[in-house]
């Protein structure tokens, strides 16, 4: 199955607490943190939730 890299690019600070929970959920941490996940519907609908805090790729 194909995967997907997502890149938090931008702080979290002034962010809605809900905005805040979708980051940490998907496992990021820190700027310029990277995570891989299995492409699956509920984890294309977190990125795209946060869409214009991170940066993300499909990978294999």
């Amino acid at each position: 199955m194909a995967k997907i890299r997502v890149t938090l690019k931008k702080g979290l600070a002034g962010r809605p607490e809900r905005q805040r929970a979708t980051v940490r959920a998907l496992g990021l941490r820190k700027l310029n943190h990277t995570v891989v996940h299995e492409d699956t519907p509920q984890v294309r609908g977190m990125v795209e939730a946060v869409s214009h805090l991170v940066e993300w790729e499909m990978t294999e």
